[in-house]
């Protein structure tokens, strides 16, 4: 199974983007080689800027581009981009509904060894409770590729979250993508599985298991989880009624407490979650730290045979 970085696909597409159009900027925050926009400032310098290890100062920087109608995308590591940065997107950003862009390698416990304070757990959940704000996950190398440009089309404030690590290849590049629309890879009648990010491979593998044991599962990639795609959530309420969600973030804020909204305000179905335990990480091996938090293919399956029971 080929594997590839989220990140390297915004890393290629950035470039590919600003070639196309001399309006996207990268604001980097100095750490250009983890987040892949090395080659857009070798190749494109008079696009980039690089503030150093300011990542305030990068959201200032990018809202002044944009007010001259550039398309900053400030790039930097998720738990720096979201939290550091949380009062210059609320107010610098969001407030005045400004183009600018949020591009964040290393997103929840993908950091692994760099430990608690580099995993970002909190950062989409803290994100899209902002107005105008936008907040997406790929789940792959192609679909990072393809969101990437959507965002850069896109008219508004859009955070953006990679993996650190490489993750399976699920989709090609002939696969298209819409913000706020989710994408189903697999059909079924029995249980729903809502995923995104590094975690829809694992769906997609419970899902098969699951398969085996008479029991069919849908599986919804939801790379957007503001706006949600609720009319996707809504039918799996209907046809199903029992949905489980998995992400690498905390169960609190996330993808799994917007499911639960349209889920308690549609009055019925049930909801299992999946994700990170309310807790903060540690230094060790990712799939150590995901097993932790029982993000796993194993708990995928016993948490959709709980709800069968």
């Amino acid at each position: 199974m080929e594997k590839k970085a989220t990140r390297d696909g915004f890393g290629e597409e950035i470039v590919t983007l600003g070639k196309e159009d001399e309006r996207i900027y990268v604001v980097d925050a100095d750490i250009g080689k983890s987040c892949k926009t090395t080659t857009f400032a070798e190749q494109l310098p008079q696009q980039h800027v690089n503030v150093g290890i300011a990542e305030q100062n990068a959201a200032g920087v990018a809202a002044g581009l944009a007010t001259c109608g550039k398309i900053p995308f400030v790039v930097t590591y998720a738990v720096f981009g979201s939290l550091r940065m949380a009062e210059m997107i609320r107010q610098e950003i969001c407030y005045t509904n400004l183009n600018v862009k949020i591009a964040c390698s290393h997103g929840g416990l993908t950091p692994a060894n760099d430990g608690a304070s580099h995993q970002a757990i909190e950062d989409m959940g803290v994100l899209r409770t902002i107005p105008n704000m936008t907040v997406i996950m790929p789940a792959d190398y192609y679909s990072a590729k393809k969101l990437v440009r959507a965002a850069a089309k896109y008219d508004g404030p859009v955070y953006l979250r990679f993996t650190r690590d490489a993750v399976p290849l699920i989709y090609d590049e002939n696969t298209e993508f819409v913000i706020g629309k989710a994408h189903q890879l697999r059909d079924g009648g029995d249980v729903a599985i809502l995923a995104n990010g590094d975690t829809v491979c694992l769906a997609l593998q419970a899902a098969e298991e699951l398969q085996k044991k008479g029991t069919a599962a849908r599986v919804i990639d939801v790379h957007t989880i503001k706006p949600l795609d609720v009319e996707a959530v809504q039918r799996a309420v209907n046809d199903i009624g029992k949905i489980v969600t998995v992400e690498d973030h905390n169960v609190l804020n996330g993808l799994g407490s917007a499911v639960c909204e349209v889920v308690a305000e549609m009055g019925r179905g049930k909801v299992k979650r999946i994700g990170v335990q309310d807790q903060f990480g540690e230094s060790a091996p990712y799939e150590v730290l995901m097993a932790k938090n029982g993000i796993t293919v194993e708990n995928i399956i016993a948490q959709a045979e709980n709800l069968l029971a």
